[in-house]
């Protein structure tokens, strides 16, 4: 086991190593994110509207 400020070095060490993202890869990851949410909402909110309808005309058919 390495002592506190051994490890603190390293960790620091490490956390230099890492690439962070710029400002706009930030924004343009976050509205992608809203945008396939949006699409996807949408796409379940028409399966769900198919799935109802053709539910209802089966059961009115045969009720």
């Amino acid at each position: 086991m390495a002592n506190p400020l051994q490890f603190i070095q390293q960790t620091r060490a490490e956390i230099g190593k890492v690439a962070w993202p710029t400002r706009r890869e930030v924004l343009l990851t976050t509205v992608m994110v809203f945008v396939m949410a949006a699409i996807t909402s949408v796409f379940f909110a028409l399966v769900d509207l198919l799935i109802r309808s053709g539910l209802t005309g089966l059961l009115s058919f045969f009720g």
